[in-house]
């Protein structure tokens, strides 16, 4: 593995040491790759998955920011259908920055709280 990975995992260690999520307030996580980005809702009590969403079924053809903006959306509208409203939000090692930010940020705006 690359530096650049291994320092990723690290950090992921970190704050999955800090955060766990129940079935009250469950986790929303997030991974993203070179060209998709996914979102999990998930109940870490249980370890099951509530929700998710990912850039994989979308059929435009638009920018990451956006692809991530959507899965935001998408996100919080299946853990707001499972009846969840409130989640602790896991960026798994990446910087709140770009693509992280915008799929918090269009998940907040879609009615999930974190």
């Amino acid at each position: 593995m690359s530096g650049k990975t291994n320092r990723r995992i690290r950090i992921k260690a970190h704050i999955r040491h800090k955060i766990s999520g129940t079935a009250q307030k469950p986790r929303l996580t997030v991974f993203r790759s070179n060209a998709q980005i996914y979102a999990q809702v998930i109940d870490d009590v249980k370890g099951v998955t509530v929700a998710s969403a990912s850039s994989l079924g979308l059929k435009e053809k638009v920018s990451k920011v956006e692809q991530a903006a959507k899965v935001g959306a998408l996100v919080a509208k299946a853990a707001q259908e499972a009846g969840i409203s409130d989640v602790v939000f896991d960026r798994n090692g990446y910087l709140y920055h770009g693509r992280v930010k915008q799929l918090a940020d269009a998940a907040r705006e879609a009615g999930l709280k974190f």
